[in-house]
């Protein structure tokens, strides 16, 4: 099987600290600039799951420098470069600690809930008769907390963000505007590639100067869903499940398997034979979204790779 990128242990010039989360390594440099790396690594329900995907984090790194630089022009962002496929490199921000929810169509967890009876996700009220992936009377923002390492995301309403004072009113005013702005940009890019954008997440943080940006990941099959365009209605008529290109089939699979990352539960096999699999579906969803060929990148020294390719740009940068 190819080789995949599932943990690193650098040590670059200027190098303070290391930051390990769920999929991403992030390299702080002189407390300047973030090397964030994207490995191999497949999370759902908040939980890492044994075995990398091939090419997966070269995927969702190429696929979020793509759409970084689409809405550039609607929202600032962190990114500075990318020197190797698997890595961004952008300017430290101090991140919010709310992650921007946004949907157009009752699908995933909000579909979950919306079952179960609850008609309000994060303070937002969703009209009765709704079906499972119906689109939405307009897109809802629902925000989730951003849990430290090892917790779990949790649903919170705008009202309980101002009142906790996680954000201020006039910051989160600008947090919606531009969760807004970036989906509605997602959904013209995504249906000009016969997908629709069901739903997704942003993170901002501030740079040193107080201006807000974009940073982490956008619009990549880890932090949104997709489903294809064509014969979405007629699925919907006939109370069929949707054609998607997301991590959510990878989801399904856990629940169809028993595991929903609760207390007790085990992870099932993943074969060899499903994890190629999966990184086919990512594959398809990276040409679709991008428009592009998938060019494979060198893996047989991955490490090696991204190593060279980060301290050739640090030595440029300085």
């Amino acid at each position: 099987m190819t080789t995949t990128l599932t943990t690193t242990h650098f040590h670059f010039p200027g190098q303070v600290s290391v930051y390990r989360g769920k999929v991403r390594e992030v390299y702080n440099i002189n407390n300047e600039l973030l090397v964030m790396i994207a490995t191999d690594r497949l999370s759902a329900f908040d939980v890492v799951l044994p075995k990398g995907i091939p090419y997966k984090g070269q995927m969702l790194n190429q696929i979020a420098t793509h759409f970084m630089k689409a809405t550039e022009d609607i929202v600032p962002n962190w990114l500075i470069a990318s020197p190797d496929p698997n890595v961004a490199v952008g300017y430290l921000c101090e991140p919010f600690k709310v992650e921007m929810v946004i949907r157009g169509y009752l699908s995933g967890h909000a579909a979950r809930e919306y079952a179960a009876g609850k008609h309000s996700v994060c303070g937002v009220s969703l009209p009765d008769g709704l079906q499972e992936n119906d689109r939405l009377p307009e897109p809802i923002i629902t925000p989730t907390t951003k849990a430290d390492q090892g917790e779990h995301d949790m649903d919170i309403s705008r009202a309980d963000i101002l009142k906790r004072g996680i954000v201020s009113e006039t910051d989160y005013l600008m947090l919606e505007k531009y969760t807004r702005a970036l989906y509605q940009r997602g959904t013209e890019m995504a249906a000009q590639k016969g997908l629709i954008l069901v739903d997704t997440k942003y993170e901002f943080g501030k740079k040193a100067n107080g201006e807000i940006v974009l940073i982490d990941e956008i619009h990549t099959p880890d932090s949104s869903r997709y489903f294809y365009l064509d014969g979405y209605q007629e699925r919907q008529q006939n109370g069929e499940p949707q054609k998607q290109l997301s991590k959510e089939f990878v989801r399904q699979w856990l629940i169809e398997n028993g595991f929903q990352g609760k207390e007790g539960q085990r992870i099932p096999e993943m074969t060899d034979d499903y994890v190629a699999s999966v990184s086919e579906r990512y594959m398809e969803l990276y040409e679709h979204i991008t428009g592009e060929p998938f060019q494979k990148a060198d893996v047989s020294d991955i490490n090696h790779r991204i190593e060279q390719n980060v301290l050739s740009f640090l030595s440029d940068y300085n």
